[in-house]
């Protein structure tokens, strides 16, 4: 059976003791971080490869800072993705991108007008993703 403290003395001891080795600090609470993720993806655009091949044009809002990919759906394992950015007319780089979100283009500026090529892993495959910005 367990103790109870009941002498004030040792409780008070106790609590003092407490205070002095878990001293109290003032700092900013983290951003909520799985909050921006969900407003950002919340937004995300849903397009089937096989539809076409070159989704948009999209034009970047402040909800996110990158854009972002997943795949959704299909027969394919993966997809490449690059962003073309109408001012360049070209892409950035490939990303290969599968089932969880991915990074295609980091901080980009908001009104940034682009499109966004895909490629399948198989000639023939399916894929359904989504795009976020």
């Amino acid at each position: 059976m367990a103790k109870i403290l009941t002498h004030p003395a040792v409780a008070a001891a106790l609590l003092t003791a407490l205070a002095v080795s878990a001293p109290a600090t003032a700092s900013a609470a983290p951003a909520n971080t799985s909050a921006v993720a969900t407003s950002c993806y919340g937004g995300a655009v849903t397009v089937s490869y096989g539809d076409a091949v070159e989704f948009g044009p999209y034009t970047t809002t402040s909800r996110c800072a990158d854009i972002n990919l997943r795949m959704v759906s299909g027969d394919a394992e993966f997809v490449w993705a690059c962003v073309k950015f109408t001012r360049l007319g070209e892409c950035n780089y490939w990303t290969k991108v599968g089932r969880s979100w991915k990074t295609i283009a980091t901080d980009v500026k908001d009104g940034s007008k682009f499109t966004v090529p895909l490629g399948v892993d198989l000639e023939g495959s399916s894929a359904r993703v989504q795009i976020a910005f």
